[in-house]
């Protein structure tokens, strides 16, 4: 392989971004960049999604190819593994319109070592890539607070650290190593929020069971031991009913699955997960798969016959 040409530098003002993927997440996240002072390049499947974009002054293309001619930097915030290999190396993708030195950022959940394939084919063409998955959902992505896993080519990372704090804070970006890292790491925080959930939902489930008054349960839990961000943050949603923001839950079954699979590759048994995804694949099944993931409670509440608080509407 040839020497790799040095990264293109990143500022405001000057860099152009590309985005792909412009839904709950991406479109977030790209609103933050645009507000950093960065032009953007927009494109989504359903172009719609791409309005709140425009307003702020984004250009739509029609293709990840067309994003790439006009970006130096190109963000992909896709649903499925297979949407960002095709968004990036399949026909029409940004690899065909990207120059040397350009970077791509995959912040798609997906297999480690899908990611670490895609940047040595990229690497082929001069460009890098870093997987760039993130935590902090729907309101992280809007509020600029996310927790951001990252995994490729340090100086490429270097270069858009400047992008990726219009996303987070300094203290929530990691450098993780090789490409695939990041994805390792987003692997690991799936498994801690899944388990944490079924806690979350049982424990709130219990609480009504007993005749407690479940805000003031929750209230006094998220105070000791037991708290959390998932306590914290999906708690008070789980007793209003509000199970339509957030990650969905077809999406974290994908997730899910690529844990067990990358567990049953490493030969560690892992319980907890493995009750956690065949809970979430139940939810789905029962319709719930776009209700967001801590509606994990309405399959628990089926399997026992009561609600916590109330009918949850669609």
């Amino acid at each position: 392989m040839p020497a790799m040409p040095k990264p293109l530098s990143v500022s405001p003002g000057s860099t152009r971004i590309g985005w792909i993927g412009t839904g709950v997440m991406g479109g977030g996240m790209c609103a933050n960049c645009i507000r950093g002072g960065y032009s953007a390049t927009v494109f989504d499947l359903s172009p719609s999604k791409c309005a709140p974009l425009v307003e702020l002054g984004a250009q739509v293309a029609g293709s990840p190819k067309e994003v790439a001619n006009e970006a130096d930097v190109v963000f992909l915030c896709v649903g499925f593994p297979e949407d960002a290999e095709k968004a990036i190396v399949g026909a029409d993708g940004t690899m065909e319109g990207l120059r040397p030195g350009g970077i791509i950022v995959d912040m798609t959940t997906s297999k480690p070592s899908l990611s670490a394939s895609i940047a040595e084919r990229v690497a082929q063409q001069g460009c890098y890539v870093i997987d760039a998955p993130v935590s902090g959902g729907d309101v992280g992505a809007r509020e600029g607070r996310l927790a951001i896993f990252c995994g490729g080519d340090r100086s490429a990372f270097d270069a858009v650290r400047p992008l990726l704090v219009c996303m987070s804070k300094e203290e929530a970006i990691h450098h993780m190593g090789p490409a695939g890292s990041g994805q390792h790491m987003k692997i690991t925080n799936q498994i801690l929020v899944s388990i944490n959930l079924i806690g979350v939902a049982e424990g709130l489930l219990y609480a009504h069971r007993a005749g407690l008054d479940v805000e003031k349960a929750l209230a006094g839990v998220s105070k000791g031991a037991a708290g959390s961000w998932s306590l914290t943050n999906y708690g008070d949603r789980i007793l209003r009913r509000d199970f339509k923001c957030g990650g969905s839950v077809a999406l974290f079954v994908k997730d899910l699955r690529i844990c067990v699979e990358e567990a049953n590759r490493m030969g560690l048994a892992l319980p907890g997960l493995a009750l956690a995804h065949q809970l979430y694949v139940a939810m789905q099944a029962q319709g719930d798969g776009d209700a967001a993931i801590h509606g994990l409670t309405l399959a628990l509440e089926r399997l026992n016959g009561v609600k916590t608080l109330g009918d949850y509407t669609k």
